[in-house]
């Protein structure tokens, strides 16, 4: 099975079931971001997560298994064509050098990691229109010198 085909299984069947990313995060002990990843093949699932996800969802033995393959991450058009993937980009393109100066001010010549990484989706209630509030954490690593 490749990952598009485990993709729609995965969203035909959290559909079919009714559930929502913050009901998996509950019954993974895993955060709603990271277990999105996991749908779209970007993250990879141990044993006993994959078979909670397989009970819930109630997938198959080949499904359960595609779960825990190791991804191959970061894959897809290098310009995105969806709009909200591409503000992403777009909030880069402006701000990304910003970001790097202020980074390198206060922790030094490195980078922010996105292996030792967490992220957090919130709905913020606003009287001109709701808004997305993003947290990122990850953890500095400094360049060695050698």
């Amino acid at each position: 099975m490749n990952q598009q085909q485990l993709t729609e299984i995965l969203f035909t069947a959290k559909k079919q079931k009714g559930l929502k990313f913050a009901d998996l995060e509950t019954l993974l002990g895993r955060d709603e971001v990271w277990v999105a990843a996991l749908f779209y093949g970007q993250a990879r699932a141990e044993l006993d997560e994959a078979q909670k996800l397989g009970q819930a969802l109630s997938l198959d033995a080949d499904a359960i298994e595609a779960l825990q393959d190791f991804p191959l991450k970061g894959l897809g058009p290098m310009v995105p064509t969806d709009p909200l993937i591409y503000r992403f980009y777009e909030i880069l393109q402006v701000y990304g050098m910003p970001l790097k100066a202020i980074i390198h001010e206060k922790f030094g010549d490195g980078i922010m990691s996105a292996i030792d990484f967490s992220m957090n989706v919130e709905k913020e209630t606003d009287p001109k229109g709701d808004r997305v509030h993003i947290s990122m954490s990850g953890k500095f690593l400094p360049y060695k010198k050698w």
